[in-house]
């Protein structure tokens, strides 16, 4: 059974250019400011954005983690994030459009997921962590409703992802009854 969000494949290049569009558009003075990510500055939230789309498509074609090695772990970004991002969202985004023609398993770091659960987990990553950069840059703060509706109905339904590896911190009381602040809210943001 697919989880909710299984259309997540189809959402994925728009937010990977949305986030995109956030990257382009952080201050140069920004770069080093704190983040709601614990320890991570704006930089190294786009570092970490960066290494997940390097090695999504080798992981979309059929690779394992042990093939894929740590050859996109470390700084990624260097002296320029804009163009890192750029480096590593063209080919992310072309390979999830092409979804359909891969395996319907994919190997992430912790075993093997159906494809439909592994987007609507880097559906979830790029909608948080969109919000995380807009907050640290003092960018615009909106999502995109869609990507929302479908990270929030995985987060619903799926608490280990919540709990189990600690990906994300404790949850907090929601601003309002929104989708978005709801989402944010499971995954520890302060709105």
């Amino acid at each position: 059974m697919s989880p909710p969000g299984a259309d997540a494949r189809t959402l994925i290049p728009a937010a990977v250019d949305r986030f995109g569009a956030r990257v382009h558009a952080v201050p140069s003075g920004a770069w080093d400011a704190p983040t709601p990510c614990d320890a991570w500055t704006v930089r190294d939230l786009v570092n970490h954005l960066c290494s997940e789309h390097r090695w999504a498509p080798l992981i979309l074609a059929g690779r394992t983690m042990d093939e894929v090695g740590d050859r996109f772990d470390g700084d990624l970004v260097g002296d320029d994030p804009v163009s890192a991002w750029d480096r590593a969202a063209e080919p992310s985004r072309a390979a999830w459009r092409a979804t359909g023609s891969h395996a319907p398993r994919v190997h992430v770091s912790f075993g093997w997921l159906d494809v439909e659960e592994y987007a609507v987990q880097m559906l979830v990553d790029l909608t948080v962590h969109e919000w995380d950069l807009a907050r640290g840059a003092g960018l615009d703060e909106e999502l995109d409703a869609a990507g929302v509706e479908a990270a929030l109905a995985y987060i619903r339904t799926d608490p280990i992802m919540l709990t189990g590896p600690g990906l994300f911190a404790r949850a907090v009381r929601p601003r309002s009854p929104s989708p978005r602040d709801e989402l944010l809210a499971l995954v520890g943001r302060r709105v």
